[in-house]
């Protein structure tokens, strides 16, 4: 095999692509990239079986041929190069030539065949989405997907099409996050993508993202977002009944400015730690919203106006949490419906359904 191309495309690629390469593993080949040069094009590949991510730039073939080079090493020395042109050449005993300007490497490579093949994934009706609001809708879900929890649909996110509409929702077991849009896609599909999918698919997604191609098969789905395929194992479980977890009715409703509800827990969080765990304890009260937190370190209060409906309530909440839910709402006013102290507090936006986040309460102590 032999090929140049350019540095700067060649770097971004391999830099892309080794993300989904296994950091250690008992096969040599799952630590490398598979460089496949054919058809006027260079093809790179990483694959850790989990999630595989594969791109072709443009390069000039002198002769065809695939082999595995090892990420780590070889990222780096691409990184490094001297020159806007890099050589490279391959021969029978497996050594990769890699040449820039003056800069000469000789690495050994591993042969291509011990490069596990991607998985196929059968004929399905695609799903178009803008790339831009698909990854608005990745980033305002998951920040809920747990990375703890036994139950393995729990670590991704659902994906429900249906009625022309798309949802993403994610649950951790103290937060609820649902994200909606209408699509004009007529089709019925539900899946589950692992979380560390959708980070990956959220990082390539880039503001000349027009368009994201969705394929899901019965056990793996393909994301296209412009020269990359992110391909990946769907979590085969079953997703909670999240609707039956959103309160259908409320006696208490807040429009709050959300920045300034931002700043008043991220004051609040400053008597507040990982050893030293405290609800922030919210009381609403004549057109006021009153904020108070107690622990060794101290205590702490705030206050500010909103447009209140309702019954007056004190309710506790973990600053981490509603945080979370405040800074993915993407809106300058945030509606927040509550029914008493110990059901769940929702989030929405001021107007419409677009997203709802639930944040489950902290039940709080009598003393004060």
């Amino acid at each position: 095999m032999k090929f140049s191309c350019s540095k700067q495309k060649l770097n971004e690629a391999v830099l892309n692509v080794q993300r989904a390469v296994s950091s250690k593993s008992t096969m040599p080949a799952l630590e490398g990239i598979l460089i496949k040069a054919e058809n006027g094009k260079l093809t790179l590949t990483g694959y850790d079986l989990e999630i595989g991510i594969t791109t072709s730039i443009d390069a000039r073939i002198y002769v065809e041929g695939a082999i595995v080079a090892g990420a780590r090493l070889f990222s780096d020395i691409i990184r490094r190069m001297p020159e806007d042109q890099i050589e490279i050449e391959t021969d029978e005993k497996l050594t990769i030539y890699i040449r820039s300007g003056k800069s000469d490497y000789k690495i050994i490579g591993i042969p291509d065949n011990e490069f596990p093949e991607l998985p196929t994934i059968a004929a399905s009706d695609p799903v178009n989405i803008d790339g831009k609001l698909l990854r608005s809708m990745i980033g305002q879900t998951i920040y809920a997907i747990s990375d703890k929890d036994i139950k393995p649909a729990h670590k991704g996110s659902l994906f429900e099409i249906e009625n022309k509409t798309i949802k993403i929702i994610s649950v951790d077991g103290y937060r609820l996050a649902v994200r909606k849009e209408n699509i004009d896609i007529d089709c019925e599909k539900k899946f589950i993508v692992p979380g560390k999918s959708l980070a990956e698919v959220q990082k390539l997604i880039s503001d000349n993202t027009e368009n994201v191609v969705i394929t899901a098969g019965s056990r793996h789905i393909i994301f296209r977002i412009d020269e990359y395929s992110i391909i990946t194992r769907l979590i085969e479980d079953e997703f909670m009944n999240y609707k039956a977890a959103i309160p259908t009715q409320h006696s208490t409703e807040m429009r709050v400015n959300t920045r300034k509800f931002i700043d008043t827990i991220d004051r609040m969080s400053l008597m507040l730690n990982e050893r030293m765990k405290s609800p922030i304890r919210c009381r609403v009260d004549n057109g006021t919203i009153k904020t108070s937190c107690n622990t060794p370190l101290g205590q702490a209060y705030d206050e500010f106006e909103a447009d209140i409906e309702g019954e007056d309530l004190e309710i506790g909440f973990d600053n981490k949490y509603m945080l979370d839910a405040l800074k993915n709402t993407e809106t300058d006013e945030v509606r927040v419906h509550m029914n008493g102290p110990l059901s769940p507090i929702v989030l929405m936006p001021s107007e419409g359904d677009s997203f709802i986040f639930l944040v489950l309460p902290v039940r709080l102590r009598n003393d004060k």
